[in-house]
């Protein structure tokens, strides 16, 4: 019997982080097999490849960069923005470059007439946590403590290894405790005001959101470390957040959990 295989006019991905400890390849490949899109625009932080000394590019993470390849070949349109995890396109592995001309914002026009401003968001984060010294450090920190929660569930004989460890939560945690207040969604709200159009889609926060709580509709895609998730735009131009967690196996008990903000999930 044949897989089913949703469709979808417009999909957007963010936060994918292939290459980084954390990522999670095979959950986004299983997810992509299953929902195809006539165009993909990947909202940033695609790529995390700041770990020199301590490679992670696995047979997954190829896999990931491979599929979307082949979509393109097969008539998909493929539009990447950089976010600010990802290299310059030409400090990338050729095997990993998914665009030579990554753009930094885009309007899209939906089915159904609306107009979104879409970019990655990191440009709305305080000044301090945009320096990309942060950025390279803040991974690398990332990657060790991962790092060390996977030893640390080895030693703990009665955890799945599979289960999220103290230190991914931990993680998890501080980022949400760091967007409790929500403003980077006003500040992109406000952003998106400006610029005459119907609405935000971003990604880069980890959390993932679909509400038009302050007066706009803000969408984030959520991300493939954390929430699981993306965004689809639906032939009739409708916006679903699309709950990957569906797609993880009975072996990856407790993702964390999506922020309940009032949005509409698919």
């Amino acid at each position: 019997m044949a897989e089913s295989v949703s469709l979808y006019r417009t999909m957007f991905l963010s936060d994918l982080h292939l290459g980084a400890l954390g990522c999670r390849a095979d959950l986004v490949l299983d997810f992509l097999r299953h929902h195809r899109a006539e165009t993909y625009v990947l909202v940033g932080d695609i790529l995390d490849l700041w770990h020199p000394l301590l490679p992670h590019w696995t047979a997954a993470d190829q896999a990931v960069v491979d599929h979307l390849r082949n979509r393109q070949t097969e008539g998909a349109a493929l539009i990447y923005l950089r976010g600010n995890h990802d290299p310059r396109p030409e400090a990338a592995p050729p095997h990993s470059r998914l665009s030579d001309a990554p753009l930094d914002t885009l309007i899209h026009l939906a089915a159904d007439g609306r107009r979104y401003l879409v970019l990655h968001g990191d440009a709305c984060d305080a000044r301090l946590l945009r320096a990309h010294i942060l950025t390279r450090l803040g991974s690398r920190i990332d990657h060790l403590l991962r790092r060390a929660d996977g030893g640390l569930k080895r030693l703990r004989f009665s955890t799945r290894i599979e289960r999220r460890g103290p230190l991914e939560a931990m993680l998890t945690s501080i980022n949400a405790l760091i967007y409790r207040g929500r403003r980077h969604e006003r500040r992109l709200v406000r952003l998106a005001k400006g610029q005459g159009v119907d609405g935000v889609i971003c990604g880069h926060f980890h959390i993932a959101g679909l509400h038009r709580d302050h007066g706009l509709t803000y969408a984030n895609c959520g991300d493939w470390v954390d929430s699981f998730t993306a965004l689809a735009e639906r032939p009739c131009g409708q916006l679903s957040l699309l709950d990957g967690r569906a797609a993880v196996p009975a072996s990856v008990p407790d993702p964390a959990p999506i922020p309940d903000f009032g949005y509409v999930r698919a």
